[in-house]
């Protein structure tokens, strides 16, 4: 199995596409993650959907908007709640964890692998076939 993950955005407009994304694939989701750090100085948090994987193929999605919305433990704002609604609708768990923010790795790539080493551990991703 292939899991990878999509970055849309930063949580600004790409938002919208990720929620668009959790509508038309209701079959699909398998959990959603909250992923919360200090970014620049301020408390932000990852949002994000995984799939489930492709039939045929086994390649699983896990698509994220990166450290673009306000932690909302300090400020619940529109667009987490948006993200919260839909993941309520869903009936599918929420994962929540504190990470470290991508700014400390010096490629895109190694961050991502610090996140799936982290699903990994937790059994919320699945270990590689």
């Amino acid at each position: 199995m292939v899991q990878r993950f999509i970055e849309l955005g930063e949580g600004y407009s790409d938002l919208y596409e990720l929620l668009e994304i959790i509508r038309s694939n209701q079959h699909r989701i398998v959990s959603f993650l909250e992923l919360s750090t200090i970014h620049n100085g301020k408390k932000v948090t990852t949002v994000g959907v995984i799939m489930s994987p492709t039939d045929p193929g086994n390649f699983q999605a896990i698509y994220i908007c990166r450290e673009g919305i306000t932690d909302p433990r300090v400020k619940e704002t529109k667009r987490w709640q948006l993200f919260h609604h839909a993941a309520e609708e869903s009936g599918k768990p929420v994962y929540q964890f504190d990470v470290k923010p991508s700014s400390v790795f010096h490629e895109p790539i190694l961050y991502y692998q610090y996140l799936t080493g982290i699903l990994r551990l937790n059994h919320i991703l699945p270990p590689l076939n």
